[in-house]
């Protein structure tokens, strides 16, 4: 992080800033987004002053950060978005589509630049110079044309451009007291912000009559609300109070760092002047280190929507994601000692051992109550998800020509974070898909009776112990004959009698691809495999259903987390295996004569007329065979990827929790399992894949 240690050395010398650097990233980030997504939602012709004042607010916060920790181009940029943002909000201009265009690249270059300075500083910055003059001349009432004005130097901060009457704040006189405080060095450490940040102002003690309350006088060009937020850090708000002594009447500011209008969220960036200068601006996010600091999207007195839904923020710390991961194998293990314990006191006489036996069961309760909490916290909503699409939408829309709405239900349901970012790239390829060979043309669509936008749906949904993530869309449905036509060709065994279902798993195939046009978007004959392969790698399955001419649904089953989960225990010789209890449907016991023997060895049972192939799991794992009187006559019936199979066993162990180990980076990969987990006695149990033992039973 050299370079940006050099960048940020104008805020004092003894006061290093880099150790807020992640802070700043992360809430940056965050700000970059809610601006895009508002953007989005943004409606031209009715747009509302919370709307505006939302979006101003979060361009304001990362330009106020980037400049207090001297990374000029993020500032510059951000500064010239809300130079246009502040005439938006002040009804100056009438918002277009073309200015959501630019505010939208201009946030995805600042999260380029943002990236660049993360990273040290390595690679090529994305040139900004073009983006800046574009708002510039926007800000200014102009077009766009690259004609229309000289460029603006991307060294030089074009905040004037929104009218020539321009002019600099004036400094005024203040007589600020603090207090009651408990500790003189909260006041200590307000004097120590004038002398680290230059350009704040000048600061004098004045005598007080109580102890614990300071008052000084200050010479500043930075607003009452800056100055508010800025002590903050120190002290509480409502102990500060500031009175004008010789108050100056500023000028007219063209820059949007001009006092915000009271119903906006105060305090987002300090001293407005040219963005760049350190000196000029400290950022909010330094906030997050004080327990006396307050959100970064604060309600002001008056609370705009934008505000009171970032409100929570408050009540949130941030932890690395390893600390997480090491207190759920804490909490696993805990899990395993206590199926111990427990297995290890049922030979206990309860009249003796009664205290320590309720003990254990208080233990037992405990412990599961903590671990439901711990997996609680790596559960994040689907939203996170569901936000990237809407922008990735808009502009394959628009490069596709079509018109599309994008429709989100279930956005609170939560998903083990691990599992939520394996499974962003597979739904960002099926939402693709769905815009690229769904949606059709306008024109083809109102030829077909239908509106000329089209629809994509993206749900999410609790299903028992699984979560159901659902992409539908209203376009033209998939072509049986065409894929199977497709299907022939590639050399794959189809018949004309196989079902729709079978038909459509077709598509699933490596490789295969029904596009016409191989373009840039889709139609190499890549991903509908890939996606099948990634979501089978976290235990899940892929459904699909389809209306020709009518639309097409895909339907994702996943487990909610892969750390810890429901199992059954079965018995099959001396060995233990687990079963994951969301894929068992029933089990029941039956004589060897129901059995049937078809083909070359298969077996099938009849369960309720339908009869099912009876995989031996004795033969399977080659289970070795002590008690050759015993034979297996339990029957668990399972389901996987839309099929039942039936699993002998030589008996029902009973149900639990299992924590999951991974077999694979501890061992190797084993067919047909698809982890392990300690069992209260000690031993090793093997958890099987009924996925895999579903597709076997196929072959």
């Amino acid at each position: 992080m050299a370079e940006t240690h050099q960048d940020s050395g104008g805020a004092g010398g003894d006061f290093d800033l880099t150790q807020f650097y992640q802070i700043f990233f992360e809430e940056a980030g965050e700000n970059l987004d809610q601006m895009e997504q508002m953007l989005l939602n943004l409606n031209l012709e009715t747009a509302d002053d919370e709307e505006l004042n939302g979006i101003f607010r979060c361009a304001h916060s990362v330009k106020g950060g980037a400049a207090t920790f001297g990374f000029s181009d993020v500032a510059e940029l951000t500064h010239q978005m809300e130079s246009l943002l502040d005439r938006l909000r002040r009804h100056e201009l009438q918002p277009t589509a073309i200015m959501i265009d630019v505010l939208l690249e201009s946030a995805d270059a600042s999260r380029s630049l943002l990236a660049r300075h993360q990273a040290g500083g390595e690679g090529d910055a994305p040139p900004t110079a073009d983006l800046v003059r574009r708002i510039s001349e926007l800000a200014a009432g102009r077009s766009v044309a690259p004609a229309a004005a000289p460029v603006v130097p991307a060294s030089k901060p074009a905040a004037v451009v929104a009218t020539p009457a321009a002019s600099v704040k004036k400094t005024r006189s203040l007589e600020i007291s603090i207090g009651p405080i408990e500790r003189p060095e909260q006041a200590d450490a307000i004097r120590e912000l004038f002398r680290d940040i230059p350009g704040l102002g000048e600061i004098t003690s004045l005598p007080s009559e109580r102890k614990d309350v300071r008052v000084f006088m200050v010479e500043t060009a930075s607003t009452d609300d800056d100055l508010l937020d800025l002590f903050a850090f120190h002290v509480s708000r409502e102990h500060i109070s500031i009175r004008s002594v010789d108050a100056v009447a500023e000028g007219v500011v063209a820059t949007p760092s001009a006092p915000a209008p009271s119903d906006a969220s105060p305090g987002f960036g300090f001293f407005d002047g040219a963005p760049g200068a350190p000196a000029e601006q400290i950022s909010v996010s330094v906030a997050a280190t004080s327990t006396e600091s307050k959100a970064v999207s604060r309600a002001p007195s008056k609370p705009a929507a934008g505000a009171v839904a970032a409100q929570p923020e408050a009540a949130t710390i941030r932890v690395a994601i390893s600390k997480v991961d090491q207190l759920i194998n804490l909490v696993g293990e805990l899990v395993i000692t206590q199926a111990m314990l427990a297995q290890n006191s049922r030979a206990l006489d309860p009249a003796v051992y009664q205290q320590l036996l309720t003990g254990l069961a208080d233990l037992d309760r405990n412990t599961r109550d903590l671990q439901e909490s711990v997996m609680s916290i790596r559960m994040i909503p689907m939203s996170i998800v569901f936000s990237r699409f809407p922008r990735m939408l808009r502009d394959l829309a628009s490069k596709l020509g079509k018109k599309v709405d994008f429709v989100t239900q279930g956005e609170a349901t939560e998903l083990d974070k691990g599992l939520v970012e394996k499974i962003t790239d597979p739904l960002t390829h099926l939402v693709r898909n769905s815009c690229d060979h769904g949606v059709e043309m306008p024109a083809d669509r109102l030829a077909a009776g239908k509106s000329e936008t089209g629809t994509i749906t993206l749900s999410a949904s609790h299903q028992g112990g699984s979560i159901v993530i659902e992409v539908r869309d209203d376009g033209r449905g998939m072509s049986r004959e065409k894929i199977l036509k497709k299907a022939r060709e590639r050399g794959l065994d189809v018949s004309d009698q196989m079902s729709d279902g079978e038909v459509w798993q077709l598509i699933f195939a490596p490789g295969f691809s029904t596009a016409e046009v191989v373009t840039d978007v889709s139609g190499r004959g890549v991903g509908m495999d890939v996606v099948k392969k990634n979501i089978a790698a976290l235990n899940g399955t892929v459904e699909i259903d389809s209306a020709e001419g009518y639309g097409m649904k895909v339907s994702v089953r996943l487990p909610l987390t892969l750390a810890i989960m429901d199992g059954m225990s079965v018995g099959v010789g001396e060995e233990v295996y687990i079963l994951p209890l969301s894929s068992v449907v029933e089990s029941f016991q039956v004589k060897a004569d129901a059995v049937s023997t078809v083909g070359q060895g298969s077996q099938l049972v009849k369960v309720r007329d339908e009869y099912m192939p009876v995989i031996e799991l004795e033969k399977v794992f080659q289970v070795p065979r002590f008690d050759f009187e015993k034979s297996s006559d339990i029957m668990v019936v399972v389901e996987a990827d839309g099929s039942r199979v039936v699993l002998l066993v030589d008996e029902l162990l009973g149900q639990q929790q299992v924590v999951v180990k991974n077999l694979e980076s501890n061992y190797r990969k084993v067919p047909n399992v698809s982890g392990a987990t300690i069992l209260g006695d000690g031993k090793v149990a093997l958890i099987l894949d009924t996925g895999a033992l579903v597709r076997r039973s196929r072959h």
